[in-house]
């Protein structure tokens, strides 16, 4: 006995004709008031029952379909003799075991059968019908011949159209597993190239190529070439045609502000977007290459709070887009957003790794100018000066004295702007003391070297909970806004301030009382980086995930705010709110 994975039609036929006939010979019997002892019936009644269980559980015998003629024909056989043969009410029984091997071995089936039947009709004339009988006997095995010949012909018409109909379907299922697979390969091929490649123009041109060969695999259908798509991603508050498929060079020098449509949406709802009118889209529809396609699928490259921008896709046939390519899609879109998060980030590092060479190169360049400026030019006047004393000595040894009080005063100085310079290079104080005692330190060396008079109010609470590299990052950039102050703002007070804003989230405050600054002159030098403590101030803010904002009126001053995220759920919402 064994299992199979689905029922054969045949046997479903076979049993539907036997439960048939068995009714039929039910009613003949009962109507003769023989039914009862018809014992025969009975075991043939249970045999069905039992094959109907059978292929209901899709289980067979060994040698199922030969047992199962074999029973049909001991059945009808003994029913034929038992019961008047001729001459009594199932003369027709032997149709049962000819239908059976017909289904079942089709011609040959038929034409066995029905000479097996055709025997025991012969030997039932012989035997028990008068001798002037026995040629209607043999007219009556010859039909019995011709109906298993006939019915041999229609099980064989039968059975080739179940052949038919089955190597049809696996045909189907064939093709459908092929494509699947060809999906699947196209899905893992998306994956590895995308995942491969840190480059960024090529991951987005693999998602189109990838998602044009995912949408149908089929080779023998052609439809490539009416497909339009495109990958939109915000650069500023602008959505660029970063890569694209048939569109014109005028289509790929089109910004779209994403606010309206499809496009807005998509965006401001974080879900895809199925439209059959794209050619009517407020924004799209400035796009010659869209205006010859009815249906579209907009798919938002988002993580978090973060959007990258969107995965488009039209195409002139309005049900273009079903469930399964669109399930498709955004598999693709998952997969891409994930590659084009990795390739920023890689592009992330590269940048960052240029800005902090650029960073030390200028930080090296500041220490050359402050120490050419500072301590070198005063170090010169000193032995300017002792040279000066030396002539003195014999020529006016009464002014010696006085001379020599100014060379250790500029030696002094000297040596404060030297320590001055090491501490902002390296405050070990912000090492063993922390943040509030480096900035509280760099507010009097300020006041000493320079007479800048610095005011510090640091929450110390907070100052506890930053990591020392967070708090490192901090006292520089405060140190870098207060040099700037000194140096350009001639501010008679400069406050620096660092408290909590809101849960998770701080702001330092550099205020100062100076002369302030054109904002707007001074943006334009910072993207062009000509102002570099515009530039180190918005690295060094960059470093620990914050937001960089200025105030600064002219004649009223400058505020320098630093929003500082405590976690990264903060940072997430700070970024969401710019």
């Amino acid at each position: 006995m064994r299992k199979f994975d689905s029922p054969y039609i045949a046997d479903w036929i076979a049993i539907s004709l036997r439960w048939l006939i068995l009714f039929a010979l039910t009613m003949i019997l009962a109507e003769n008031n023989k039914l009862l002892a018809l014992w025969p019936l009975f075991v043939m009644v249970l045999w069905n029952l039992t094959m109907s269980v059978m292929a209901g559980l899709n289980i067979r015998l060994r040698y199922h379909r030969r047992l199962a003629v074999i029973v049909d024909l001991l059945f009808a056989s003994l029913l034929f003799w038992t019961k008047q043969g001729f001459t009594g009410p199932v003369l027709w029984v032997g149709i049962l075991p000819i239908v059976s091997g017909a289904i079942y071995f089709e011609i040959w089936g038929g034409l066995l059968t029905a000479s097996v039947i055709a025997v025991v009709e012969l030997a039932y004339a012989y035997d028990k019908m008068p001798p002037s009988f026995l040629v209607k006997g043999g007219i009556v095995a010859a039909v019995t011949l011709a109906l298993g010949l006939l019915f041999g012909f229609l099980g064989y018409k039968l059975s080739r159209n179940l052949r038919r109909n089955r190597e049809s379907q696996q045909g189907k299922q064939r093709k459908k597993l092929g494509m699947e697979n060809e999906r699947l390969n196209a899905i893992y091929e998306l994956a590895s190239t995308l995942t491969a490649t840190l480059n960024y123009r090529r991951v987005l041109e693999s998602a189109l190529d990838l998602s044009v060969r995912a949408l149908h695999p089929d080779e023998d259908e052609d439809f490539s070439d009416q497909v339009v798509s495109a990958v939109l991603l915000f650069v500023g508050n602008e959505l660029i045609v970063k890569s694209a498929r048939r569109f014109t060079i005028a289509d790929q020098r089109i910004a779209f502000s994403g606010s309206e449509g499809i496009l807005g949406t998509a965006i401001s709802g974080g879900e895809s977007v199925l439209t059959q009118n794209v050619g009517y889209d407020p924004e799209l529809g400035r796009s010659i290459a869209l205006r010859t396609c009815t249906s579209s699928y907009c798919i938002p490259l988002r993580t978090g709070f973060t959007i990258y921008g969107v995965l488009l896709f039209a195409h002139p046939d309005l049900d273009f887009f079903t469930q399964e390519r669109r399930e498709m899609l955004e598999l693709i879109g998952r997969q891409s957003i994930i590659a084009i998060q990795n390739a920023r980030l890689y592009q992330d590092l590269v940048e960052e790794k240029e800005r902090m060479i650029e960073v030390q190169e200028e930080a090296r360049k500041k220490l050359a100018r402050d120490l050419h400026d500072g301590p070198t030019q005063t170090i010169s006047a000193i032995a300017m000066r002792m040279n000066l004393i030396r002539m003195m000595l014999t020529r006016a040894p009464e002014k010696v004295e006085d001379e020599l009080f100014r060379v250790e005063e500029m030696a002094r100085r000297t040596t404060k702007e030297i320590r001055h310079m090491l501490f902002t290079l390296r405050p070990l104080v912000l090492e063993s003391q922390g943040l509030r005692a480096a900035l509280e330190s760099m507010a009097e060396k300020m006041n000493e070297t320079y007479g800048q008079n610095v005011q510090v109010d640091v929450d110390e609470n907070l100052a506890e909970k930053l990591e020392i590299g967070k708090q490192g990052v901090i006292f520089f950039i405060a140190e870098e806004a207060v040099n700037n102050a000194r140096k350009h703002a001639k501010a008679s007070l400069i406050k620096i301030r660092l408290r909590n804003l809101e849960p998770g989230l701080s702001l330092l405050e550099i205020q100062d009382n100076g002369v302030g600054f054109d904002l707007g002159l001074i943006s334009k030098d910072y993207e062009k980086r000509g102002s570099l403590g515009m530039v180190n101030l918005n690295e060094r803010t960059e470093m620990i995930g914050g937001l960089l904002h200025i105030d600064s009126v002219l004649g009223k001053g400058t505020n320098v705010q630093i929003f500082i995220p405590l976690t990264e759920e903060a940072a997430e919402r700070l970024h969401h709110r710019k």
